[in-house]
Order: structure tokens, then C-alpha cells, then sequence
């Protein structure tokens, strides 16, 4: 469950805006704050079975949106190769530079 926990979390990080309010209520609750469904029911004021939809719905969303769009795997390859940039360079403003990339400032 944490690997998957972790996957939905990025791809939350980029896609969460396409999401409706309510799946991303839901999702958020259950995989960042970690709360069962039974409590993101009582937070959101809905049943434990529409926490369940929600949730459902979102994390299909996500992977449609990932399988369509591949930020998630773009942004992780171009971190990765920024750190293996770093390792492999002993020029201080090459590595300045992917830190940058790293940092998300460029």
C-alpha cells in the first residue's frame, strides 16, 4: 500500500487540480492526511460509501490523467538525470544549475 500511497501522492501533486472538489477532498484526506474512510466521511459530511466513490473515481482519474499526459514520469526522469548530473560533474555551475532543475526553479 505504499508504494501505490506514494504514486497517488505525486500524481495528486500534479493533477489534483483537474480533479472535482470532491475527489480531491477525498483523496487528499485519505492518502495525505492518512485518515480512513470512515473519517474522511465524517470530515466531508458524506457516507463512508461516497468517501469510497470518491476515492475510487480520483485514483482512476489520476491514472488516466498520468497514462495520457506522463508528468509524473517526465518530472521523475528529468530529476533523475539532474541528479546523476551532479554526481558525474565536477563543474560548480553545472551543478548549480541542475540543483536548480531539482529545486523546480527552472
Amino acid at each position: 500500500m505504499n508504494e501505490k500511497r506514494a504514486v497517488i501522492c505525486r500524481m495528486l501533486d500534479f493533477y489534483a487540480g483537474v480533479l472535482s472538489l470532491r475527489q480531491r477532498e477525498a483523496l487528499e484526506l485519505y492518502y495525505y492526511e492518512d485518515l480512513s474512510l470512515a473519517e474522511v466521511a465524517e470530515n466531508l459530511g458524506i457516507t463512508r460509501q461516497g468517501v469510497y466513490d470518491a476515492v475510487k473515481h480520483g485514483e482512476e482519474a489520476l491514472y488516466a490523467l498520468e497514462s495520457t499526459l506522463g508528468m509524473v514520469k517526465r518530472n521523475s526522469s528529468v530529476s533523475e538525470a539532474a541528479r546523476r548530473i551532479i554526481e558525474l560533474t565536477d563543474n560548480e555551475k553545472i551543478k548549480a544549475l541542475a540543483g536548480e532543475i531539482l529545486a523546480g526553479q527552472i
